[in-house]
């Protein structure tokens, strides 16, 4: 064969190549777009980003959807201006709306620099609002430009780090519940150079990530190419593994939600038919309860005893168990929990709450909000509420001092309000602050309990009636 022919068949053969690598991206967000919606892609300024920016802009004559790029500035390095100048100068070429956001990574997070970098980078695209006529919105995918290579890599970090089957799914090419697109999931970082020098895309080489000091470039530069002496199609086959724990995964998702749905009730989970199932089952569910929660995962350790604490412990321990939410990375933000506790044989996952004391004055108001976020409203009506012919004029707001005697019944005798609460079946953590409304010294309204007896009004009296809604836990 001439060497012009071989030359043509070569470049026959590259330019299939291409064509299949920008079809391949096409059907993929045909699928999964409708028409117009904002894409938000974000832009390192390195070859995988920067190829996915030429790939997006080219499909975007095809596909109806607005692209916006976002460059996020950590500053770690001397030439992060530069690499923030050069995204500039990208877009730009292809005329694209870029945003470049600052961040700034605490260097001593227990995260690792790594882990930091890529959580600030994340909060930055999901928080992101983009320009739309008039007002501004959050795009409808964030989209990166994750590949093979990738998610081969993930997939062996995750393995040292001894994690199990949703962690081992490494990354999925379609997240709905983030919003998330991966649409070079399946192509190898090979292929994208190959792309982006035939077709002359520019990029930039970030210096960190040859520095074996971090994680991942220790697996790309130091094991990978060792196993690769073995197993030449390592890659490929990592990321095939990936895909069938992703699958594996979703099972243990459905059995979870079958098993929930029995168990759940307004996101509190009923502990008496936790206990019924296989211990397997039960740590499946409390993962899947977790997850749904936003709740960073606590470690196989760390679940039994929460499992343990949760289904053995007498029936009137106090279980206080603070469990870390996704997305608390450094001393700039006040990490965030939710708290577990149990009630009467359900656990109940809530939000820190306001601890504040009050006492607060009510003159006439239609509404009045604690500060925990409940409100108080008031209306007037006849036959219910607080009689007005006691000139309820002024009322006195106030959260539980201890030793409050209180008779909404004429036909039972006057008992501790710490009795009726118990016996109302109001959970601990909501009776401290749940708000007493006084009249003068006597003590006229406590929410789900009902009225002091002798301010109630008559059938056909004047009436100011009490509502409470309480802040969501």
């Amino acid at each position: 064969m001439s060497q012009k022919k071989s030359k043509l068949i070569a470049s026959t053969k590259a330019a299939n190549q291409e064509d299949a690598l920008l079809s391949q991206v096409e059907t993929f967000l045909s699928r999964q777009l409708k028409p117009n919606q904002h894409l938000l892609l974000g832009l390192s300024g390195g070859l995988d980003s920067c190829v996915l920016l030429h790939l997006l802009a080219a499909i975007q004559h095809k596909i109806p959807f607005h692209l916006h790029v976002m460059h996020v500035h950590h500053g770690l390095s001397a030439n992060a201006d530069a690499w923030a100048e050069f995204c500039t100068v990208q877009c730009a070429l292809l005329n694209v709306p870029l945003q470049i956001i600052h961040v700034n990574i605490d260097k001593n997070t227990k995260l690792g620099i790594e882990a930091a970098a890529r959580q600030l980078r994340y909060e930055a695209l999901f928080s992101s609002k983009l320009p739309s006529a008039s007002k501004q919105i959050l795009p409808d995918f964030v989209v990166t430009a994750h590949h093979q290579d990738d998610q081969a890599e993930t997939l062996l970090l995750q393995l040292f780090r001894g994690a199990g089957v949703k962690g081992l799914a490494s990354m999925a090419a379609i997240d709905q519940p983030r919003r998330l697109l991966r649409p070079l999931l399946d192509v190898s970082r090979l292929s994208l150079q190959d792309y982006a020098e035939r077709q002359q895309i520019k990029w930039c080489d970030d210096e960190s990530n040859t520095d074996t000091h971090y994680e991942r470039n220790f697996i790309r530069h130091n094991v990978m190419p060792v196993l690769e002496t073995r197993y030449p199609a390592l890659k490929s086959v990592l990321a095939r593994s990936a895909s069938h724990l992703a699958e594996a995964n979703d099972l243990l998702d459905a059995l979870a939600s079958l098993d929930a749905a029995k168990l759940l009730l307004n996101n509190n989970l009923c502990l008496q038919g936790l206990a019924e199932l296989a211990m397997n089952r039960v740590k499946n569910v409390l993962r899947w309860w977790f997850a749904k929660n936003q709740l960073a995962m606590p470690s196989s350790e760390y679940l039994t005893e929460i499992i343990d604490q949760l289904l053995n412990s007498k029936a009137d321990a106090n279980i206080n168990i603070q469990l870390i939410l996704n997305g608390q990375l450094n001393q700039n933000i006040q990490t965030q929990y939710l708290s577990l506790k149990r009630f009467q044989k359900r656990a109940y996952l809530l939000a820190e709450q306001n601890t504040q004391a009050f006492d607060l004055l009510w003159s006439g108001e239609a509404e009045l909000t604690l500060p925990n976020g409940g409100k108080l409203q008031f209306k007037q009506v006849t036959g219910a509420g607080l009689a007005l012919k006691f000139g309820m004029t002024k009322l006195r707001i106030t959260n539980r001092d201890g030793g409050e005697r209180f008779k909404p019944n004429v036909l039972r005798p006057t008992r501790t309000l710490k009795h009726l609460l118990q016996e109302a079946n109001i959970p601990p953590w909501k009776r401290e602050y749940l708000p007493l409304v006084y009249w003068h010294d006597t003590l006229a309204f406590v929410p789900n309990i009902g009225l002091a007896n002798e301010l109630q009004a008559g059938e056909h009296e004047l009436g100011l009636q009490i509502t409470w809604q309480d802040s969501p836990d």
